[in-house]
């Protein structure tokens, strides 16, 4: 990831490095010096490297006359000598930085987690992207996204394909909870600064809000990932309130299957938002501790999962807790700063209340003794 970029000499002095303890340092994109990964992780590095200038002696004009002046006069050259002092800490992030040009110091700074947070690399990073139908369909809205009317379109198509698979009242419940899903995620890019695209309608697979700017944190991604279903069940608990009130039936069934459309989103399987939430948490624990605790976590909400018969639910979670599980040793070449041990704890607590909130919403309802309303629980227990 970019850690600096800083003027030095009239060109950008850029800094790349990870958690892994590497770094490289560019002036004007071109390779000065780089440290190796260290197992000691030491923290205070110094970059050092070696710039030549050339000039030409001064020349008086009275002694060279404009008529008799050589323009080809010898030119000299002088060695600069530039030193760059890094001092980071990664958890909490922080960054204390001291330029010196021939031993002269030139500037010092410091940058933190929001810095990183609202910066724009020089060179982006190039995403290898996995051929699926969400990716796909990602590519081919972005090549549309300047036409407006392509939102209405899909829309419409996914309005007709779900009242030809139920009903047109059910489709339209359904838009309704997924643009409300969506709009969570919406409202996460725009905490960041984040420019939006809008929210574009997939028939037969969901929805997507998109945006042009790319994440720098893995708070970020969970912040982003984790608003749509907190907007799901906050929508799920507004349509149980009014069930209580009215005691019509519609809502208790949008509250319930709402809660199992936003459970399922949660589930740690990418590129689903459960899978960015929990990459995000294991990816920044720089510990076999932290591995370790990962599996543990994910055993026990395999086991719980099994125990009060929601045996889908389970086994994916299984499936997606053994793919993170087989990534986590290339979490040092993400660009994305890790969250720290606060961070990992708060999203940690958010991730399990939201799932419990989701969960205990179903569970309500199917223990009304409603066919109808049980099927969100038997499509967990199948």
């Amino acid at each position: 990831m970019e850690l600096l970029n800083i003027e030095c000499l009239g060109k950008r002095l850029r800094l790349e490095g990870s958690i892994a303890g590497w770094q490289q340092l560019y002036w004007d994109n071109q390779l000065v010096s780089q440290k190796s990964a260290s197992a000691s992780d030491q923290a205070f590095h110094i970059h050092s490297f070696e710039l030549t200038q050339q000039f030409a002696p001064p020349v008086n004009p009275v002694d060279a006359p404009n008529d008799h002046f050589d323009e080809n006069i010898a030119t000299h050259t002088k060695a600069i000598s530039v030193r760059l002092e890094i001092d980071v800490n990664w958890q909490p992030f922080q960054l204390d930085y001291c330029l010196l040009v021939d031993d002269e110091q030139i500037t010092q700074g410091q940058r933190t987690v929001a810095d990183i947070e609202k910066q724009t690399p020089e060179v982006p990073v190039a995403k290898t992207q996995k051929l699926s139908v969400v990716g796909l369909a990602s590519l081919g809205f972005k090549l549309l996204k300047s036409a407006k009317v392509v939102k209405v379109l899909f829309a419409g198509a996914s309005v007709a394909a779900y009242s030809w698979l139920f009903s047109l009242e059910f489709a339209l419940a359904l838009i309704g909870c997924l643009v409300f899903h969506e709009y969570g995620h919406i409202r996460a890019m725009k905490h960041f600064g984040m420019k939006t695209k809008g929210i574009y309608l997939i028939p037969f697979v969901g929805g997507l809000a998109l945006s042009d700017e790319r994440i720098n944190t893995r708070w970020q991604d969970v912040y982003i990932s984790i608003m749509g279903p907190t907007f799901g069940l906050i929508l799920s608990v507004i349509s149980l309130g009014l069930y209580w009130i009215t005691g019509n039936i519609f809502f208790a069934g949008l509250a319930s299957f709402n809660a199992l459309l936003n459970l399922f989103n949660l589930l740690p399987i990418l590129p689903l938002d459960g899978g960015h939430i929990l990459k995000s948490i294991s990816f920044s624990m720089n510990s076999m501790v932290g591995l370790i605790a990962c599996i543990l976590g994910a055993a026990a909400g395999v086991f719980i999962s099994y125990s009060l018969g929601l045996a889908l639910l389970g086994f994916l979670l299984l499936i997606g807790s053994v793919e993170i599980v087989f990534e986590w040793r290339g979490r040092h070449q993400s660009h994305l700063l890790p969250l720290d041990r606060y961070g990992q704890i708060f999203s940690t607590v958010w991730y399990l209340l939201t799932v419990a909130g989701l969960v205990g919403i179903i569970w309500y309802f199917a223990s009304s003794g409603d066919d109808m309303l049980a099927i969100p629980l038997q499509i967990l227990g199948s």
